[in-house]
């Protein structure tokens, strides 16, 4: 009896451990090995990392201390939504370009680090597509605006 009881303890503890060690290695860790796609908006490229799991899109640009200025992340989701984003332990300040499926910008939002405000789309979308917060302004770009290449590339 108190040898079982001692190995049930053993294995629990043993479980709690490795629990917490698996949330502690991925706690923090910024996403930085997704596959890319290159987009493109008026004359200007844009290397996006591709966030197309469900998880990927849980975690998005969290945790990343800096980001290139032609860089950012596309997020696809299956079938078109009302798209809300927040800014849990995201530590750059970003814009969000909420964008239809044949490439163009239904709205942009401005998103604060570190925030848990919601941030929506004004209508369903699939895609959405997050920057440094200002890019899109600094060249002009608003609702109506264009964007090219994978995925919005007519047939």
């Amino acid at each position: 009896m108190l040898r079982t009881t001692f190995l049930r303890q053993l294995v629990t503890g043993c479980a709690a451990l490795l629990a917490c060690a698996l949330c502690l290695a991925q706690e923090g860790e910024p996403q930085m090995n997704l596959a890319r796609v290159e987009l493109h908006v008026g004359m200007y490229r844009v290397s996006a990392q591709v966030a197309a799991t469900p998880r990927q899109r849980e975690i998005g640009l969290m945790y990343r201390q800096q980001m290139p200025d032609h860089e950012g992340m596309l997020f696809v989701f299956e079938v078109p939504g009302v798209q809300c984003f927040w800014m849990k332990n995201t530590q750059l300040p970003l814009t969000a370009a909420f964008i239809a499926d044949d490439g163009k910008i239904v709205n942009l939002a401005d998103m604060q680090p570190r925030t848990d405000d919601s941030h929506c789309s004004d209508k369903p979308v699939r895609y959405v597509l997050e920057m440094n917060q200002g890019w899109f302004a600094k060249k002009g770009f608003k609702r109506g605006t264009q964007l090219s290449g994978p995925p919005f590339t007519r047939p």
